[in-house]
């Protein structure tokens, strides 16, 4: 009976919660977990993905690359390695650009990038683990300093729609000549009518948990509450809206908008954050409340 109490509370740990979902690729997804839990979707998906055309700096990279121009090559997500492979597929240098990465230490930030390197033959020296941050990358190489030094060291970056000044920083540190290497970059939805729609759902207190997934998601949740002048609203109604978030990077971004974290998970995936919330949430939520 106990048990049976336990796992009724696990499976229905959402039942009658508002849930913001900002997720865009993996929106139907996310809904669908949340339903599990009996949580009720506010669907609003905060992005899309915008391949940098004829990306000069991109190309300008992989011919360096070819050249024999760098020493080391952090890639920090799967779909920009994939872009950037596409891109050098398109100008017919995509022999020359993977028979050079072969010859270079590389670095993939977590799983993803190992995979889509893995895909196009390339050896990692070093997969950067959990949680996979810009200290995380750090602490990788100062372990390997070693054998793999960064003094001197010409380093590209594959960038993921938005620079990390603190990574870029720790590499120079370091004694690293750092070269940027955009390959995608993030948008405002063609059809920002569901975000716009979840602000004024927030400001009029119709949100209970918000789960944020990316640091994007914050940038352009607020984005939008400021074009309707609803910013400060916004700011207020969270308050008493428990958030969730997936990891260290989007806790930061978070909190440098002033935006309280309640809770990560802990591994920074989508099944676990939406079961932590199933967990704790409606004790954050009476909490928070109350404090409110």
């Amino acid at each position: 009976m106990a048990n049976g109490t336990k796992d009724d509370a696990k499976r229905n740990g959402l039942a009658g919660l508002r849930v913001l979902c900002l997720e865009s690729r993996r929106g139907k997804e996310m809904a669908k977990l949340i339903a599990n839990y009996g949580g009720e979707t506010v669907a609003a998906p905060s992005m899309q993905e915008v391949t940098l055309k004829d990306d000069p700096e991109a190309l300008s990279f992989a011919r360096k690359l070819t050249g024999g121009g760098f020493d080391i090559v952090i890639f920090l997500t799967g779909v920009g390695t994939r872009a950037l492979v596409r891109l050098v597929e398109a100008h017919d240098l995509r022999p020359q650009f993977v028979e050079a990465l072969k010859r270079v230490k590389v670095v993939a930030r977590g799983p993803k990038p190992v995979a889509a390197l893995a895909e196009i033959g390339v050896p990692v020296s070093i997969s950067v683990p959990e949680p996979n941050t810009w200290r995380e990358v750090l602490s990788a190489l100062d372990a390997r300093a070693n054998v793999l030094s960064l003094k001197g060291g010409r380093v590209a970056v594959q960038e993921y729609g938005a620079t990390n000044p603190e990574l870029l920083a720790g590499l120079q540190e370091r004694g690293a000549i750092v070269t940027r290497v955009p390959v995608y970059e993030w948008a405002l939805p063609a059809d920002t009518g569901p975000l716009r729609e979840s602000v004024q759902a927030i400001v009029n207190g119709r949100i209970d948990l918000a789960f944020f997934t990316t640091s994007v998601q914050v940038q352009h949740l607020l984005r939008i509450a400021s074009e309707m002048q609803a910013d400060e609203p916004l700011r207020r109604a969270f308050r008493r809206i428990v958030v969730g978030s997936i990891g260290p990077i989007t806790s930061e971004a978070l909190r440098h908008n002033g935006l309280t974290v309640d809770f990560e998970p802990k591994h920074p995936k989508m099944g676990f954050l939406v079961a932590e919330a199933a967990h704790r949430a409606r004790e954050l939520l009476e909490r928070k409340r109350g404090a409110a």
